[in-house]
């Protein structure tokens, strides 16, 4: 129920902010350009990823746009939950970001409840965007309309029962309710994830350096032959062999960087497409 809430909550904001982004946020529900009612990335392993949120540049309902940050929320009441829930989302998201790496997309999630600091060390180390909802602002959200949503392990069944029955029997305006209150007082929180969406979605590029290598590839067993070709290597002789491949960096104004390897103009020029306007 709280979960749910949750992600109907947070759905706000992250609409807003593709308004103005000129962005496609997909969510659960119907989309034309695929089937069911799941939001699902394939990674490079061919491994299927259901997700909460994806904001996408370039997509409609007919069309999947270019991933700009994939999106997950979880709820969770115990401590003794949150380690092996934060690394479910990083299992989920982090080989969506290597297969498009090509786009730097973030890893972003919305946490409420209770999580350890351990857990949202270990996600924001691995460069996610973490905004996290304690649980006493869960309680307090709910406290508006007059639900004491408090509850633990000791709770009555018949007392949980009633906060569900108090919660199922709320109009939509009262359900509403309670989502807008989750975000006032959390609204710090939720101000800092957002700026971190904006720096993703405001870089620009600073600069891209291409190399176009020459020469014969040369394979070494171990570090101390490598040096000494390197040592004896003349740097002024000028390299007749044929063309090996494209080194290209990409800067961004974020600190973002891209770093691409390829064997001819084709790959190279689609993926410098990616980048244009």
């Amino acid at each position: 129920m709280i979960g749910d809430l949750l992600e109907v909550a947070i759905a706000t904001p992250l609409h807003d902010f593709a308004d103005q982004k000129g962005l496609y946020l997909d969510k659960k529900g119907r989309r034309a350009v695929r089937t069911g009612r799941k939001v699902s990335w394939t990674d490079g392993a061919g491994n299927k990823h259901d997700l909460d949120f994806v904001l996408e540049r370039g997509g409609t309902e007919r069309e999947i746009g270019a991933p700009v940050a994939f999106i997950e929320t979880a709820w969770r009441r115990y401590t003794k939950h949150s380690r092996n829930k934060a690394q479910e989302i990083q299992g989920a998201i982090e080989p969506l970001l290597k297969m498009y790496s090509d786009h730097r997309p973030l890893g972003a999630v919305v946490l409420a409840g209770v999580f350890t600091e351990g857990a949202l060390a270990q996600l924001r180390s691995r460069g996610f965007a973490v905004a996290y909802l304690p649980y006493q602002s869960v309680v307090a959200a709910f406290a508006e309309v007059g639900i004491d949503a408090d509850f633990d392990e000791q709770t009555p069944d018949d007392e949980f029962a009633q906060k569900v029955a108090a919660w199922n029997a709320l109009p939509q305006s009262q359900r509403n309710r309670v989502a807008a209150a989750l975000l006032e007082i959390n609204e710090s929180a939720l101000a800092v994830f957002l700026r971190q969406l904006r720096a993703v979605t405001d870089r620009r590029i600073e600069g891209i350096v291409v190399l176009a290598l020459h020469g014969i590839r040369r394979e070494f067993r171990t570090a101390s032959e490598a040096l000494s070709y390197v040592s004896d290597y003349d740097e002024s002789h000028t390299c007749d062999d044929g063309f090996e491949r494209y080194e290209i960096v990409v800067r961004f104004t974020n600190g973002d960087e891209i770093e691409g390897s390829f064997a001819n103009k084709d790959s190279a020029g689609d993926f410098l497409a990616l980048l244009a306007p």
